[in-house]
């Protein structure tokens, strides 16, 4: 599992109900169904995700998650993923608001498009970065909503919305306490807590 999976996964409590939404190939929901107990069903909006997921014995939906998440009721799961998704989706302040309305707890990690080498790679190079964090060439990339870590919180602040607990990453996805000297700087990506 990809590191920063594998953080996520350690933020959910055995036994807990878990929404992912975009949970791509349902790797994580695979894991914490199997390995931790957890009742978990999942949202992806690709064909090839979806299929993916059927394919692992993940319970998923195939769904736009920016059309909301109106059939789900207040409060129905005990944790919402938001993994390496907002980014891509096309509404993320109303994803956020979703995300604390149907769970006790939402978990949501995404890259940190202010990291240091990418700032590099713009400013020295003209170029827009590719990295292991950012993977794709700017005319390729789902993202549509580049986000810094400052930008994230200032969102948060603005919905109410309020960060429990904050961990930053390296490029590779792991864990990185060095980088909370200046996170918006020497994050790669980040993973946060969040309650309403």
């Amino acid at each position: 599992m990809r590191p920063d999976l594998d953080v996520v996964a350690g933020l959910v409590a055995a036994g807990s109900r878990v929404l992912d939404l975009g949970c791509g190939d349902g790797e994580l929901l695979a894991h914490l169904i199997e390995r931790r107990g957890c009742l978990g069903s999942g949202i992806e909006a690709s064909g090839e995700g979806f299929m993916a997921c059927v394919a692992r014995g993940v319970p998923v939906q195939q769904a736009d998650i920016d059309a909301g998440l109106g059939d789900v009721a207040d409060g129905a799961f005990d944790v919402v993923v938001l993994s390496q998704t907002l980014q891509a989706v096309r509404h993320p302040a109303r994803a956020i608001a979703e995300l604390v309305r149907v769970g006790s707890t939402g978990i949501v990690s995404f890259p940190n498009f202010a990291h240091w080498r990418h700032r590099v790679d713009l400013g020295l190079r003209g170029r827009m970065p590719v990295s292991d964090v950012i993977p794709y060439p700017w005319h390729e990339t789902p993202n549509i909503h580049l986000c810094t870590i400052t930008d994230f919180e200032s969102l948060l602040q603005a919905l109410g919305v309020r960060a429990l607990r904050r961990i930053l990453l390296d490029r590779t996805g792991a864990p990185d306490e060095r980088a909370a000297r200046r996170p918006n700087l020497l994050a790669a990506g980040a993973v946060y807590v969040l309650t309403a």
